[in-house]
């Protein structure tokens, strides 16, 4: 894994790391945790759910939906009633797409230098066994209602690796995603008076790039100061998650059971 890309080899990942893949011709990523035994668990809109969340993703369900049926791994696609996190084998997931790895406890230098957002957080990682604790935990639980700015799979991979969660929820979630979207029009718009002052496009574009690179830190889970560590068993009742889902106690021998299927 470079400095230019993240891409890696199926060899190189291991249990417990944030991994993603590019869909629709990069226009955006899937992030997802892998467990180990050739599975991801990750987060998609909810496939029976009537809230205006998960409809407003339509394009996205069908991009990322996860096959009825898989010849390799009879559990490929298991996930609870009602809930969003699945837990699918990684050819499904990356669905013939590259395979990246998320970065965490980049230097601040390093993640301004990304010009894409959703790749590296300056924020560190938990124990692997941890993570995958918390993977395991949601799918048997759930993750809430999938919102492509504020609860995605993004998100989702992100509060499995760090444990950290934005208590300000009228505003940007944890993902690099969705701070580049809403980052790069705002740097634009706040950019447009500088045309008076600074005769130069290149100058222009360089500020433009500037305030847009800022925006993406300032909106990083390892600056944020609206950020706090939840336990994934305090996680629903901190969110005062409503719906159908009830809570189910966690096993692990099932869960290492389904991981090593």
């Amino acid at each position: 894994m470079g400095f230019l890309s993240h891409r890696v080899e199926r060899s190189e990942i291991k249990p417990g790391d944030h991994i993603y893949t590019y869909r629709a011709v990069f226009t955006y990523s899937h992030h997802g945790i892998f467990v180990g035994g050739s599975k991801v668990v990750h987060f998609t809109p909810r496939q029976n759910a009537n809230s205006s969340s998960d409809t407003s993703s339509d394009f996205y369900n069908s991009m990322s939906s996860i096959p009825s049926s898989c010849e390799t791994f009879p559990d490929c696609g298991f996930r609870q009633l009602d809930s969003g996190v699945v837990l699918s084998c990684l050819d499904c997931f990356l669905k013939k797409g590259s395979l990246y790895c998320f970065e965490y406890g980049v230097p601040p230098t390093v993640f301004l230098a990304k010009v894409r957002g959703g790749t590296c957080t300056t924020a560190a990682s938990d124990p692997p066994e941890t993570v995958i604790h918390r993977a395991m935990y949601l799918l048997q639980n759930g993750f809430g209602n999938y919102d492509v700015f504020q609860n995605n799979c993004e998100d989702f991979a992100m509060y499995c690796k760090t444990g950290l969660l934005v208590m300000d929820r009228l505003g940007v979630g944890r993902s690099g995603q969705a701070s580049t979207v809403i980052g790069a029009p705002l740097a634009a718009i706040l950019s447009s008076p500088l045309k008076l002052l600074i005769p130069s496009p290149v100058g222009v574009a360089t500020v433009t790039a500037g305030m847009f690179c800022m925006s993406r830190y300032a909106t990083d889970i390892g600056v944020r100061s609206d950020v706090i560590k939840v336990a994934v068993e305090d996680l629903a009742m901190k969110l005062s998650w409503a719906g159908p889902l009830e809570e189910a106690p966690e096993d692990d021998d099932a869960s290492g059971a389904m991981i090593a299927r």
